[in-house]
């Protein structure tokens, strides 16, 4: 019976109420396990896991205030042995690398079925890694491919503003010749064409935020 402490006690974040209903629904309606909050942006995920302690969360990545995450590494200074499963839209390889490095046990997308995520929470609090055949596929898609510098990731984020490089040297305090520099070397990691196809690879790749 739900409530028992052999339950799996899920917290849920997500800024959408309707797929904060379903998957409550969902989750609620399995006999192990329970929904312990409904999180609304990610500085609520932190706050209501530590008014509940649940032993899993359920996390999107895009919310307002503090993003999932943001969100994911608060959680886990918290508690290193809480089990967080991601569940959002985005599967860009560099957004799952960090997700996990940070310690997120599973990577899943929301065109996964109820039934899937259901399994995937039990799989997970088993202590095994759950990521979307499509997370999968783009991890391996990008293996062995350098990642952008920190250096280089605020230049992209710049550039996605459609800052030139004097505007960009001018708002990192660096030298124009060492932005050029640095367009050159995330044209090359990502394998762009130009800055726009750049800004779309580092869309996709979830080197940028939407």
């Amino acid at each position: 019976m739900p409530g028992q402490s052999t339950d799996i006690r899920v917290l849920i974040a997500d800024d959408h109420p309707a797929m904060r209903a379903g998957l409550s629904h969902a989750v609620g309606a399995e006999p192990d396990m329970v929904v312990v909050g409904e999180a609304v942006d990610g500085q609520d995920a932190i706050e209501q896991f530590k008014a509940t302690r649940p032993g899993l969360v359920l996390m999107d990545i895009q919310m307002p205030r503090v993003d999932g995450l943001e969100a994911i590494a608060a959680i886990r200074e918290l508690d290193r042995d809480v089990v967080i499963v991601v569940l959002t839209t985005y599967p860009g390889d560099a957004r799952v690398m960090r997700a996990l490095t940070l310690g997120a046990t599973g990577y899943l997308l929301k065109s996964a079925t109820t039934s899937d995520i259901v399994a995937a929470i039990r799989q997970a609090i088993a202590g095994r890694q759950v990521l979307a055949s499509e997370v999968r596929g783009e991890l391996a898609k990008h293996s062995g491919s350098e990642t952008l510098t920190s250096r280089e990731l605020s230049v992209l984020r710049l550039i996605a503003t459609g800052s030139s490089n004097r505007e960009i040297g001018d708002a990192l305090n660096i030298a124009e010749e060492t932005v050029k520099s640095r367009v050159r070397s995330i044209l090359a990691k990502l394998g762009a064409n130009d800055r726009t196809h750049a800004v779309t690879l580092g869309l996709q790749r979830g080197f940028l935020e939407l």
